[in-house]
């Protein structure tokens, strides 16, 4: 996690150093992470709210995105060490699991912040014999979450450790790739269900 932080630190830093009217290279890969996720929270929560929860929805999509890569690009139960193993955050259930609980708690943040005690009327729509149902179903959502990346992301790095054991040059490269394809994915999906929990409540 450290090291995700640290790097990710590093390339905002840089990213944000000095914008340029003709943008870089890493000035436009920024932007276009920028107006991804940007549109993800606008396209979920309405343009009165999104602004509010921006900065939330990038920080997980981020943080995600640069877990899921470093996993993707290295091997890390290949190298070993003395005590424990080394692995993508995001390959720690406990890491996925703050994350969709971070989720929860600002889901129900939200819909304090905006509707107060009036919040509580969404669990007796449309009828109150859905009560059980719907309480069931808030906390069933970060469940979902959290299995969801903690699978996609076990299964990649054992795809690629294994194929890295048995045939280490080349072979490894394409599902790498796909790796990275996958992990892109799975930070999109947590980021669009998160803005999306967030709009439900607000809305």
């Amino acid at each position: 996690s450290s090291i995700v932080l640290i790097s990710l630190t590093l390339f905002l830093f840089l990213g944000n150093k000095k914008v340029n009217v003709i943008p870089n290279n890493l000035q436009n890969f920024f932007e276009v992470i920028y107006e991804l996720i940007k549109s993800i929270a606008l396209t979920q929560m309405g343009p009165s709210y999104y602004k509010l929860f921006l900065p939330f929805v990038a920080t997980i999509f981020l943080f995600i995105l640069g877990s899921n890569w470093i996993g993707a690009l290295i091997p890390w139960k290949l190298i070993e060490i003395p005590v424990g193993e080394l692995a993508a955050p995001t390959n720690d259930i406990n890491t996925t699991a703050c994350l969709a609980i971070l989720t929860s708690i600002t889901y129900f943040f939200a819909g304090f912040k905006i509707k107060g005690l009036g919040y509580f009327k969404r669990y007796i729509k449309p009828s109150v014999f859905l009560l059980p149902i719907n309480i069931i179903e808030d906390f069933t959502k970060p469940l979902s979450l959290n299995f969801r990346l903690f699978g996609n992301i076990v299964a990649d790095e054992l795809t690629v450790s294994v194929l890295c054991s048995l045939v280490p040059i080349l072979i490894p490269v394409p599902i790498m790739v796909l790796g990275l394809f996958a992990s892109s994915i799975q930070a999109l999906i947590f980021a669009t269900l998160a803005s999306a929990y967030i709009g439900e409540v607000i809305e």
